[in-house]
This record gives structure tokens, C-alpha cells and sequence, in this order.
């Protein structure tokens, strides 16, 4: 999710509430502090609950640079660990700033506690955007993590669109399978062929095959889009089979009609389109090898408890 798809306030903007939040005199948790700033900047539930892919949560995230950055002017002091109080700077910073915070303001004002070389090489423009120094560091990786992968899924969707048909259903049942369908034993093979009675893979998900997921894989360029007929007869197929559920990928996408029919049936049956199949194949790494692997640290509270 980009920032301008995030419905969490930027750090920024957090800064003046939770000085407001603090500026009773009282020492509160840090936690107290995200509860209390998320009421008063009316940040609702839907966006405490957006989460990063590292599993933190936004809000937090974002909270909790704030809060660094507020301790970095000193304008809060932390009289024991996890707990901090506004001081007379952070009274004073109150009283001037009372419209917040954007980034262009944020960097003039926050940019002399920054290390040193930090600082030096902030840009010196008044652009509103965030740069590396002003955005949370885990969100910079993320976003640029998530461009990557972006520019990936797109590699894997021309390849996939440009492989033989056999490759192609090998590869859906190879994710279902690395996703976790047909447990440990990997129960799992490409039917595919002249003969495969409207499937292209079968999946057991116990080892007598009691409980079986029937697989169809359609390998359209983009703009062929996977309509209500094709649905309609892989339905069959599965009735054809006695089974009750199925999944249907696709290269390209799928057309309204198809999807309002899938929710429709009694059997279930789960689409997934070219954009959510590149996703998932990046997500469990199917197709895709990780290049390199990045850590963040953080100061253990508890070891200097």
C-alpha cells in the first residue's frame, strides 16, 4: 500500500497530537500514548489496523518515529523506559506550532537533531513529499521492496503468458502446493491434456483423497479476459467429477459476468486473476529466488532494564 493509498496519518501530522496528548503533565505508557493520540486525531480502526509486510502495524510504525523524533529535540523526556512526559520545550513547541506539522516543515524543524551526516545530505527544497530522512526507514525499505516486486510481477506475467501450456498448469499446481494444499506429502499433479475432462490439476488435501481441489488454469494475453462461459464449464467439470470446490487461474482477468457467477454456485469456486497470481508466487516464492535479505535493529528496552 502506498502512502497515498494509507489511511494512517504521516508522522508529521502526529507529532502535534501527541504533545497535545501528553501536555496534561502526565508520564504515559507508550502505549497509552498510540491509544490516546489515535482518539484524538480521530485515526479510526480501519487504519490502526493496516499492517507492514515486516508485521507491524502503520500506525504504530509511524507513532513511533513521532516519538523519536520528539525525544531527538527533546521537547519529551522518557523518565523510565516506555514511558514519556512533555518538558518546557515540548510546551514551548506547542505553543508555536498549533497547525502541526507537513514534511516541508517537519524537515526545517526536526532536520538539527539528525545525525550529522544525515542532515547534511537532506535536500535543501521545501517539497511537502517525504524524502528517505523524513519517511519511516522501515516503510522507505518496504516501498522500495514493493517496487521491486512490482517490476518482478510484471516479468512474471509476460513469462507465464509466453510458456507452453503444460509449464504454465505445472506451475499453479506447484504454488497451491507450496501454498500448503496437500499437506506435507505434496498430493498433488497436473491432469492437463486431451484427456483431462475439463481440469488441468488435482490436488488431495488428505491422503486417501477424500477431499479433493480441482485446478483450471487458462494462459490468456492480457485483455482476454476469462468470461462467465468458461466458469460455467469447469462448474460442470467439477460436477462431472462429484467434487464441490475449485480454483480457476488465469493470466489475464476475469469479466464481471464470471465473477457474479462464481459467488453465485453452490460449489466453491476461487478466482484468481493474473495480478493476484504473480503476487501469490512472489509471497511463497514460486518462480522467483530471493536476491538479497535485508534486517532492521532496533535498542532492547530490556537489555538496559
Amino acid at each position: 500500500m502506498s502512502e497515498a493509498e494509507s489511511l494512517v496519518p504521516i508522522w508529521p501530522m502526529l507529532v502535534v497530537p501527541t504533545l497535545q496528548v501528553l501536555s496534561d503533565g502526565q508520564s504515559r505508557h507508550r502505549r497509552e500514548v498510540f491509544d490516546a493520540v489515535a482518539d484524538y486525531a480521530n485515526v479510526g480502526d480501519e487504519a490502526r489496523a493496516e499492517t507492514l509486510k515486516s508485521g507491524g502495524t502503520r500506525f504504530e510504525q509511524r507513532m513511533g518515529w513521532a516519538l523519536s523524533n520528539l525525544s531527538k529535540a527533546q521537547w519529551v523526556d522518557r523518565p523510565e523506559r516506555g514511558r514519556y512526559v512533555i518538558n518546557d520545550a515540548g510546551r514551548t513547541a506547542l505553543a508555536q506550532y498549533p497547525t502541526g506539522f507537513d514534511y516541508a516543515l517537519a524537515k526545517r524543524v526536526f532536520a538539527p537533531f539528525w545525525p550529522e551526516k544525515t542532515a547534511s545530505n537532506s535536500p535543501s527544497s521545501t517539497s511537502d513529499r517525504p524524502t528517505d530522512e523524513l519517511a519511516d526507514p522501515i516503510e522507505v525499505i518496504e516501498d522500495a521492496i514493493s517496487r521491486i516486486e512490482t517490476t518482478v510481477g510484471e516479468d512474471l506475467l509476460e513469462r507465464l503468458r509466453n510458456s507452453h501450456p503444460d509449464f504454465f498448469e505445472q506451475a499453479v499446481v506447484d504454488l497451491l502446493l507450496k501454498m500448503g494444499y496437500g499437506g506435507a506429502a505434496q498430493r498433488g499433479r497436473r491432469i492437463g491434456g486431451s484427456n483431462d475432462e475439463g481440469v488441468d490439476g488435482l490436488i488431495n488435501q488428505d491422503a486417501l483423497g477424500l477431499d479433493q481441489v480441482y485446478i483450471q488454469a487458462k494462459r490468456y494475453k492480457e485483455g482476454n479476459n476469462v468470461g462467465r462461459e468458461a466458469i460455467q464449464a469447469f462448474v460442470g467439470a467439477l460436477h462431472g467429477f462429484g467434487a464441490s470446490r475449485g480454483v480457476f487461474l488465469t493470466t489475464s482477468a476475469f469479466t464481471s459476468g464470471a465473477s457474479e457467477y462464481a459467488n453465485k454456485v453452490p460449489s466453491r469456486i476461487i478466482l484468481i486473476d493474473g495480478s493476484r497470481l504473480v503476487e501469490l508466487m512472489i509471497a511463497y516464492r514460486v518462480g522467483v529466488q530471493e536476491e538479497k535479505y535485508f534486517s532492521a535493529v532496533e535498542v532492547d528496552e530490556d537489555y538496559f532494564n
